[in-house]
C-alpha cells in the first residue's frame, strides 16, 4: 500500500480487508473468477434493482461507494448516469481505471472514503449507491451517514449486504465459502452482518427513511440469483434522505 493510500485509509476502514481485495483485484473483470464471478451475475439485477428505485438513471447524478473494479458503476454510466465511483482499494481502482480506457464508458473514479467525499460534496448525488460494503468495514454506521450527507434532500441511498443470522451463516459462510466455494474462505466475518433492523436504525440516526427492503436469493442448482421477499440472507436497504 502507498503512502498515500495509508494516509487516506486511517479512518473508517479496515487495511486487513484492503490487502483482501487488493491481492484479488486482477480478477474483478472475470466473470468466471470465485471472488468476483457472483458480482457479475447479480449485477444485471441490482441495477434494475436500482433503476426502478430511482425512477430511472439518465441524466442523475450517481457516487458509488465502494466500486471496487467498477462492475456496477460502468453498468449504471451505460443507462445515462453521470457516475462516480470511489473506493480506497488502490489496486481496485487501477483495474476499474483501464477497464474504462477498454469499455469506453465514462465513470470519475476517485481514491477517496465516503467519509472525506461526504465532507467535499454533501448534497450533490440524486442516488448513492454502497454495495457488498457495510460487512468489511470497522464503523458502518459511519458509512451510512456519509452516504446520507452524500444524497440530495429526496435522493436516494440504496445499500446491499449481508443478514446476520442462522441462516445467513449457513449460508454465506458456510455453503458459499466451504462447501460451494462460490467464494474464497474467509471473505466474511459474521460478527460483521447486519439485520435489516440494525441497518435501518443507522439510516433513521444518519436522516434517511427506510422505503424498501428486498431479499436477494441465490439458487446453487441454476447458478442464478433472483429478488424477492426473501431478505434472510442477502438483502437491499433503500431509503431517502428526508
Amino acid at each position: 500500500m502507498s503512502t498515500d493510500t495509508q494516509e487516506r485509509a486511517t479512518g473508517n476502514v479496515d487495511p486487513a480487508e484492503l490487502a483482501k481485495f487488493g491481492a484479488l483485484a486482477h480478477q474483478w473483470w472475470d466473470p468466471e473468477s470465485d471472488m468476483f464471478g457472483p458480482l457479475h451475475r447479480m449485477n444485471p439485477l441490482r441495477l434494475a434493482h436500482i433503476e426502478r428505485l430511482a425512477g430511472g438513471l439518465a441524466g442523475k447524478r450517481v457516487i458509488d461507494v465502494g466500486c471496487g473494479g467498477g462492475i456496477l458503476a460502468e453498468s449504471m454510466a451505460e443507462r445515462g448516469a453521470k457516475v462516480t465511483g470511489i473506493d480506497l482499494a488502490e489496486k481496485s481502482l487501477k483495474v476499474a481505471t483501464l477497464h474504462r480506457l477498454e469499455s469506453g464508458v465514462e465513470v470519475d473514479y476517485r481514491l477517496v472514503s465516503a467519509e472525506d467525499a461526504a465532507r467535499a460534496e454533501p448534497g450533490a448525488y440524486d442516488v448513492v449507491t454502497c454495495m457488498e460494503m457495510l460487512e468489511h468495514v470497522p464503523d458502518p454506521s459511519s458509512t451510512v451517514r456519509a452516504c446520507a450527507t452524500l444524497a440530495k434532500p429526496g435522493g436516494w441511498v440504496i445499500f446491499s449486504t449481508i443478514n446476520r443470522n442462522a441462516k445467513s451463516f449457513l449460508f454465506a459462510i458456510v455453503g458459499a465459502e466451504y462447501v460451494l466455494r462460490l467464494l474464497p474462505r474467509g471473505t466474511h466475518e459474521y460478527a460483521k452482518f447486519l439485520t435489516p433492523s440494525e441497518l435501518a436504525a443507522h439510516c433513521r440516526a444518519a436522516g434517511l427513511t427506510t422505503a424498501d427492503v428486498t431479499g436477494l436469493a441465490y439458487n446453487p442448482l441454476t447458478k442464478a440469483f433472483a429478488l424477492g421477499t426473501d431478505a434472510g440472507v442477502n438483502y437491499f436497504l433503500a431509503a431517502r434522505r428526508d
